[in-house]
C-alpha cells in the first residue's frame, strides 16, 4: 500500500482547510478520502494526508464496520466519507459533494439529489389513491407523527375530517396542478394551524402521484388578529372588508355610527349598513366594486341621523393574506371638541411591529418610514440603515443586487415608486451571503401621506426543494447519472443532430458479488461503471443512464451499431475495484440504432435486444431488428392465449366424458419402451395446445398449467387403471408455483397420493449453486413424488445433482441419441453416464430415440428405457389408449 506522507503546503492549502471545518461543524468523528487532481486526500480527526494517484481505495476497516457513504456527481465517485460510531448526517454528504465537485475541473454545478424524506420543508409525496407514499421529516414534525404511522397509510386515515385537503389531493391526482386554499388543520401539539399548501403531479420513476408541500403561516393569521385587536381599540374610523365587501373587523368609531337597534356591520355587506341614510347604498356598492378592481375609490354617502360620511375603499397587503382585502377610511366633519382619529398609518406601523412579517412602508419619496426586523434580516441590513432613507440608494451602496429567476440582472429604478400593484419572485443576491428567492408583494396605501407597502417572503427553501425533486426526477440517487426519463430528454437531442446508437448492458454477477462482499462493495462497482460509461459518452457528446440496479443504458451519437459495441467493450475491458478486489466485468449487450423520426423507441428497441442477448449468455450482444420485437409480441400473445384457455378449462368444460379435453387445451401421450422387455412401461403426459397463434416453442410452463395438467393426469391415470394397471405416467412440471406465497401447497396436496404422476424436472433447472429448486425436490420427494431429471447430457446441469437431489432416475437429452450409432465418442460418452447412473442406483431413459439403429445401440449399451419417435409419437388419451392395446406382446 502506499505510504501517507504529510503533505507539503500548495494552493489546495484554502480547500483543505473548508473541508476540514465541514467536517467537524457537520459530521464531528468522520473521516474524508477524497480525490484531488492527481493526489488522493485523507482526513481524519487526528490530521490530514495526502498520497499520489486518482484511485479511491478505502481502507478494510471502512468496509468492515461503521457508516461508508458515497460522494459523487454525473456518474464520478468525488469521496469516501465514514464514521465509526456516530450516523453520517445527510446535509454532510450534500455539502462535501458541492464541494469537491466545485473543486473539480469538469465539477458539474447542479443541486445534489435529495429525496423526499430529506427535504427542507414539509413536504408529502401520495399516491394516484392518495395514499402516503413518503413524507419529510419536517412535514412529521408539523403534524406531530411518526413515519410508521403515515406511509401507507391513505389520506382519510392520517387527517380523518379534512375534505377541503382530501377534495384538493384529489385534483392534483388527476392532473391539475393547483395552489390549496389556506386551511386550519390539527397539527402537533394539540393545536390546530393554519397551512398554506400547493398540491401537484408528481411522478418518481415509474410511480405517479400527488406532491403536496406546505407553510405554516399561523403568524400571519395572528398578524390579522393583531390588526383587529388594533382595530377595535382605535378612534379613527376603519374597517377591513373582503373583497366581496363583507366587513371582517371594523374600529368601534366607525362601529358607534350603527343606530341603535340595527342589524350589526360585522359579517354583513358594506352597502347594506343601517348607518346609511338610503340603505342598501348604491354609492357603497359601486364603492367596493372598483376597489376590487384594484382601484383607490371615494365617494360621499349620507348618513341617516345627518351629515355624510366620505369613504375612502382600497386594496390592502395585509399579514394574512396580501391583496384580498380592502381598506376602508371613514371621514367626517370634526367638531370643536371632538378630538382627531388616529392615523391609519399610525395602525399600520403597530401591525408591522407586532407581526413576524418581512415587510417595510414607503414613504411617496421613497424613503423607508417603517421597517420590520423580519426585512431588514432578509435584506441583510440593520434597522438603522434603512430607516428614514431612501431605499434605492441604500440597495445600491450595500452592494444588494436583485435578478429575474432566470438569472438576468434586474436594474434598480431610478424613480418611486415602482408601478403597482407588485406581485414579482425575485433572486437577492447579498455580499458574503448566501441568494435568497423572494417573492415580493407590493400594493399603495393611498392617503394624506400615500405610501407603498412591499411585503417579502422567503421561497428560498422551497425553490431549492423544487428544484431538487425536478433533479430527482431525471437522475439516478446511486450514481447521479440520468435515469429513463433524463435519457429520452437526451434521445431527443442527439436525434435531431444526427442520430447514433443506444447500448443496453447489464452487469453480470452483481448478487453474487453483493453476497460475498457486501453491499457496499457492489456500489462501488456499480458507481465505477456509471464513471467509465459516462466518460465514454461525454467524449462523444452522448449520455450514459442507470435504468435498473445492473441495467445501464449509453447514448453514442454519430455511431453506428458496431462501433458502439466496439468502444463499450473497449471501455469496460479493465477490471473495477469492489472493496480490496479487482473485479473483471461480464454484460451482455443490447444495440439499437437511433431513427430520426422516433427517438423514443430506440431505449426499447435496446431493451428487446439486451434481453434477447442475456438469453445467450453473458458477454453475449444482439443488434435490434424488427423480427426480435415480433418473436417478444408472439410469446406474450401466446402466453395471453393460453391464460385464457386456462380460464377457459376452470369454467367446467375441460374434460369430456372420454377424457379429451373440449377446448384449445388438451393432454397427449408419449410411450415409454422398457428396452429389455419391449413393454410399454410409461408414457409423458404432455400439454397440447390447439392455438391459433403458430408456436414458438414448447408450450410455457406456468403455475397455473403445472396444476392443471396434473389434475388432467390424475384423471385419466384414474380411467385406465383397470386396462393398463401397470402403466406409470408422468408430466414435466415448472415448479414455480412452490415458491410462491402460499409455497404451492396446492400442487403439492395434488402430487401426495399414491397414484400421482412421476414428476419430471428440466436439468437447466439444477445449475451449479442453485438453492431454490433443489429445495422444492426435497420437498416433493418428501410427499413420495418420484422425480427424474429431464434433458441431462447439455447444459449446465452440475453432476452434483446426481448425487445430491432426490431423483428416481435421468432423462438423456435428445442430442445425445441423435448422435448415435454413427458416433463413436457419443456411444462412448452415453455408456459412461450409464455406468455412472448405475453406480448412483438411477434409471435412465433416452429420449428422442427416432431410429431402429438407435434402439439397438441403446439396448446393447444397457440403457432402461427409451422414448421417441421410433416407438410411437404423443397422442390424445383415446388414441393413445387404441395404440397401446394393438402394441405387440413381448417376444418369448
Amino acid at each position: 500500500m502506499t505510504r501517507l506522507t504529510p503533505p507539503a503546503p500548495d494552493p489546495s492549502e484554502p480547500l483543505h482547510t473548508a473541508l476540514r471545518e465541514l467536517l467537524r461543524v457537520h459530521a464531528p468523528g468522520a473521516s474524508l478520502l477524497a480525490a484531488l487532481g492527481a493526489r488522493v486526500l485523507h482526513l481524519e480527526p487526528g490530521g490530514l494526508h495526502t498520497r499520489e494517484g486518482a484511485e479511491l481505495v478505502p481502507p478494510d476497516a471502512w468496509l468492515d464496520r461503521g457508516e461508508l457513504a458515497w460522494l459523487t456527481r454525473d456518474g464520478a465517485l468525488l469521496g469516501l466519507l465514514w464514521s465509526e460510531d456516530a450516523p453520517i448526517p445527510p446535509g454532510a454528504v450534500d455539502l462535501l459533494t458541492l464541494l469537491l465537485s466545485v473543486a473539480r475541473e469538469d465539477g458539474a454545478q447542479r443541486e445534489a439529489e435529495v429525496l423526499i424524506t430529506q427535504l427542507p420543508v414539509p413536504a408529502a409525496w401520495l399516491s394516484a389513491d392518495l395514499t402516503f407514499r413518503q413524507v419529510s421529516r419536517p412535514w412529521l414534525e408539523l403534524f406531530g407523527r411518526t413515519e410508521a404511522g403515515v406511509v401507507g397509510r391513505p389520506l382519510p386515515d392520517v387527517l380523518p375530517h379534512e375534505e377541503a385537503v382530501q377534495t384538493a389531493l384529489a385534483q392534483a391526482a388527476a392532473g391539475r396542478g393547483r395552489p390549496l386554499p389556506d386551511l386550519r388543520l390539527p397539527v402537533a401539539g394539540g393545536r390546530r394551524a393554519w397551512l398554506r399548501g400547493e398540491a401537484r403531479p408528481y411522478f418518481g420513476g415509474a410511480a405517479a402521484g400527488v406532491l403536496w408541500t406546505l407553510q405554516d403561516v399561523s403568524a400571519e393569521y395572528e398578524g390579522a388578529a393583531h390588526l383587529a385587536a388594533l382595530l377595535r381599540g382605535t378612534r379613527a374610523r376603519t374597517a377591513l372588508l373582503r373583497t366581496d365587501g363583507t366587513v371582517l373587523h371594523a374600529s368601534q368609531e366607525l362601529l358607534d355610527l350603527t343606530p341603535a337597534g340595527a342589524a350589526p356591520l360585522r359579517g354583513a355587506a358594506l352597502w347594506t349598513w343601517a348607518a346609511f341614510a338610503d340603505a342598501p347604498s348604491a354609492a357603497a356598492r359601486d364603492l367596493v366594486r372598483q376597489a376590487a378592481r384594484g382601484g383607490a375609490a371615494r365617494a360621499e354617502v349620507g348618513l341617516a341621523r345627518e351629515g355624510t360620511l366620505t369613504l375612502e375603499l382600497r386594496r390592502a397587503a395585509s399579514a394574512d393574506r396580501p391583496g384580498d382585502l380592502l381598506v376602508l377610511e371613514a371621514h367626517a366633519a370634526a367638531s370643536a371638541d371632538e378630538p382627531a382619529p388616529q392615523e391609519a398609518g399610525g395602525i399600520l406601523a403597530q401591525v408591522l411591529a407586532l407581526s413576524g412579517s418581512a415587510a417595510l412602508l414607503v414613504d411617496h419619496a421613497g424613503r423607508t418610514a417603517l421597517v420590520s426586523e423580519g426585512a431588514a434580516d432578509l435584506l441583510g441590513l440593520e434597522v438603522p440603515q434603512l430607516l428614514d432613507r431612501p431605499l434605492l440608494h441604500v440597495l445600491d451602496a450595500t452592494g444588494v443586487r436583485l435578478y429575474w429567476p432566470d438569472g438576468t440582472r434586474l436594474p434598480l429604478p431610478d424613480r418611486w415608486p415602482p408601478a403597482l400593484p407588485l406581485e414579482r419572485e425575485l433572486l437577492l443576491v447579498r455580499p458574503g451571503r448566501s441568494t435568497r428567492h423572494l417573492d415580493v408583494r407590493g400594493t399603495r396605501v393611498d392617503g394624506e401621506h400615500p405610501a407603498t407597502v412591499l411585503i417579502l417572503h422567503d421561497v428560498t427553501a422551497l425553490r431549492h426543494a423544487q428544484a431538487r425533486l425536478r433533479h430527482g426526477l431525471h437522475h439516478d440517487p446511486l450514481t447521479d447519472l440520468p435515469n429513463r426519463a433524463g435519457l429520452r430528454e437526451a434521445l431527443a437531442r442527439a436525434a435531431a443532430s444526427g442520430g447514433g446508437t443506444v447500448v443496453c448492458l447489464d452487469v453480470g454477477g452483481l448478487g453474487a458479488l453483493n453476497a460475498a462482499l457486501g453491499r457496499t462493495a457492489g456500489d462501488h462497482l456499480l458507481i465505477g461503471v456509471a464513471a467509465r460509461l459516462q466518460h465514454l459518452a461525454g467524449g462523444a457528446g452522448g449520455q450514459a443512464a442507470r435504468l435498473a440496479d445492473d441495467t445501464f443504458a449509453v447514448l453514442l451519437p454519430q455511431h453506428p451499431p458496431v462501433q458502439a459495441e466496439a468502444a463499450v467493450r473497449s471501455a469496460l475491458a479493465a477490471p473495477l475495484r469492489a472493496g480490496q478486489r479487482d473485479v473483471p466485468l461480464t454484460f451482455a449487450l443490447g444495440l439499437a440504432p437511433l431513427p430520426p423520426a422516433a427517438p423514443e423507441t430506440a431505449l426499447t428497441d435496446a431493451e428487446v435486444a439486451l434481453r434477447h442477448a442475456r438469453r445467450q449468455g453473458r458477454g453475449a450482444a444482439r443488434i435490434f431488428s424488427p423480427a426480435l420485437r415480433e418473436q417478444e409480441a408472439h410469446a406474450f400473445r401466446q402466453e395471453e392465449a393460453l391464460r385464457e384457455a386456462l380460464a377457459e378449462e376452470a369454467g367446467g368444460q375441460a374434460v369430456g366424458q372420454d377424457g379429451q379435453a373440449t377446448r384449445e387445451l388438451a393432454v397427449q401421450y408419449q410411450p415409454v419402451l422398457h428396452l429389455a422387455t419391449n413393454r410399454i412401461i410409461a408414457a409423458e403426459a404432455r400439454p397440447h395446445w390447439a392455438s391459433p397463434l403458430p408456436p414458438a416453442g414448447p408450450v410455457p410452463l406456468t403455475p397455473a398449467l403445472d396444476e392443471w395438467l396434473v389434475r388432467q393426469v390424475l384423471a385419466q391415470g384414474q380411467r385406465w387403471r383397470a386396462t393398463f394397471p401397470e402403466l406409470r405416467l408422468s408430466v414435466k412440471l415448472g415448479l414455480e408455483a412452490l415458491g410462491g406465497a402460499d409455497g404451492g401447497e396446492g400442487l403439492l396436496a395434488l402430487l401426495a397420493g399414491p397414484d400421482a404422476p412421476a414428476v419430471e424436472v428440466r436439468a437447466g433447472r439444477l445449475p451449479p449453486g442453485a438453492e431454490g429448486v433443489p429445495g422444492h425436490l426435497d420437498r416433493l420427494h418428501a410427499r413420495g413424488v418420484r422425480l427424474w431429471l429431464e434433458g441431462f447430457g447439455e447444459g449446465r446441469a452440475s453432476l452434483l445433482a446426481l448425487a445430491h437431489a432426490p431423483l428416481t432416475g435421468v432423462k438423456l437429452h435428445p442430442a445425445l441419441t441423435a448422435r448415435l450409432p454413427h458416433d463413436p465418442r457419443t456411444v462412448a460418452l452415453v455408456a459412461a453416464l450409464l455406468d455412472l447412473a448405475r453406480r448412483l442406483e438411477l434409471q435412465v431413459t433416452a429420449a428422442g430415440v427416432e431410429t431402429a439403429a438407435q434402439l439397438d445401440v441403446l439396448r446393447d449399451l444397457g440403457c432402461d428405457a427409451a422414448q421417441g419417435a421410433a416407438i410411437g409419437a404423443p397422442l390424445p388419451p383415446d388414441g393413445f389408449g387404441a395404440w397401446l392395446r394393438n402394441w405387440p406382446a413381448p417376444p418369448r
